[in-house]
């Protein structure tokens, strides 16, 4: 039993491919009874000839005919001679799309605007603690975004509002205790 040949991984072994330890009908003795697989092989080459536009209507209907009528590999050979008997190569590498036509790149985001917005979702955890800190990260990336390009304004500025909803909500909360301490004092 033979085994094709070591391909490189990035050209996997077909058993269409010439040589490749897998013989074709029609590459033995041409005086050989073809088969009836011999016969459907020779027409898979002609369909798929006729379906490159490689061949007309008329002249595939015609090889067809004489295919089903061989009576040997050698004229089935003759019929997919001048075909491709696998499937043909693609062409090389296409043409580069101009930049023009190419998507925007996606602009990194900035960390300190995920900083923000981390900060000011955990005020709601921390009781506040982290709005001050939600306030000067999202004032940072703003400033930073706009000079360097960069992404996550979104994110900056919904830290910057979680952020003073905190520092106002402090801000009241302390009001209303020395109010509440003054009027209970005095």
């Amino acid at each position: 039993m033979s085994f094709p040949p070591a391909q490189p991984p990035w050209q996997p072994w077909q058993p269409w491919q010439p040589g490749q330890g897998v013989p074709q009908p029609w590459q033995g003795n041409p005086s050989l009874l073809a088969s009836h697989a011999d016969r459907e092989r020779a027409v898979d080459v002609l369909r798929a000839g006729f379906g490159e536009g490689r061949l007309d209507q008329e002249e595939f209907d015609r090889r067809t005919a004489r295919a089903y009528q061989a009576r040997t590999v050698g004229e089935l050979a003759l019929l997919v001679a001048d075909l491709p008997q696998g499937p043909a190569p693609f062409p090389a590498a296409a043409p580069a799309v101009p930049a023009t036509f190419l998507p925007r790149p996606v602009p990194p985001t900035n960390s300190k605007a995920v900083g923000s917005l981390v900060c000011g979702v955990l005020t709601l955890m921390t009781a506040g603690l982290t709005g001050f800190p939600a306030v000067i990260l999202g004032h940072a990336a703003r400033a930073e975004i706009r000079r360097r390009d960069e992404g996550g304004d979104a994110l900056a500025l919904a830290g910057l509002v979680l952020g003073w909803l905190s520092v106002a909500g402090w801000a009241l909360f302390l009001v209303l205790l020395v109010l509440t301490t003054a009027l209970a004092s005095g």
